[in-house]
């Protein structure tokens, strides 16, 4: 399962839609059904397709149907591990009275354990897509067949099926921080799908950053960058 791959053209592509408006995220990634046109849309969207059909999974739920604002401008890993990194760093020169050691961003590590960090992130963000808690059974029916849509190996489509059908968890999600940058990295991929939250979306991601570790004017520090990016 190449998953560091898989989470990078989802990065890029929604960096591109992103940048064309809510209105133009929804129209475009909400790839249609008809087999015609659901070629032509993602041929449209060249080498982001794949990305572009992961991105069209996670816009069948409510975070992703609400795309606004720095949501998903990030564009690519290094972007996502680099602000990680730099907004722990400037937080550490502010409020730590003590160095602590912040771990390795996911654009400086080797290839197994940046796949293993992009599953840890891609579980976060799939988890962060359920946050609203709206997604019924009829509709992670209809997710689940977009994922058959998109052909992924087997691998990846059991992954990304398997965690849409968990509980929502977050000290699951949390588990996977082995760092403060890997920390950081959780929080910041799981806003990525919500713009304006809502209420469940609010209180998951206060339970996800205190089961994160993360101090207030850390979180603070982390949604500041991402609004700026």
């Amino acid at each position: 399962m190449d998953t560091s791959k898989l989470l990078q053209e989802l990065l890029e592509t929604g960096q591109s839609l992103a940048e064309q408006g809510q209105q133009w995220v929804e129209d475009k990634a909400g790839i249609p059904q008809d087999d015609g046109e659901r070629q032509a849309a993602l041929e449209s969207m060249g080498k982001g397709a794949l990305g572009a059909g992961v991105l069209a999974v996670l816009l069948g739920t409510g975070a992703g149907r609400r795309l606004t604002g720095s949501a998903l401008k990030l564009g690519s890993l290094a972007a996502l591990g680099g602000l990680a990194y730099k907004s722990f760093q400037n937080w550490q020169g502010v409020h730590s009275t003590k160095a602590v050691e912040q771990g390795s961003s996911i654009d400086q590590l080797e290839e197994t354990d940046a796949e293993g960090r992009s599953q840890i992130l891609m579980r976060a963000i799939i988890a962060a897509a359920k946050a609203d808690g709206h997604i019924d059974d009829e509709e992670l029916s209809n997710i689940q067949g977009k994922i058959a849509e998109l052909e992924l190996d087997g691998e990846s489509s059991e992954f990304i099926k398997a965690e849409l059908a968990k509980p929502l968890n977050a000290a699951d999600v949390a588990a996977g921080a082995d760092s403060p940058t890997t920390a950081a990295e959780i929080y910041l991929v799981s806003c990525l799908l919500m713009g304006e939250q809502n209420a469940q979306e609010k209180a998951y991601l206060h339970d996800l950053a205190q089961r994160l570790g993360l101090k207030p004017t850390l979180v603070a520090e982390l949604e500041r960058k991402m609004q700026n990016t």
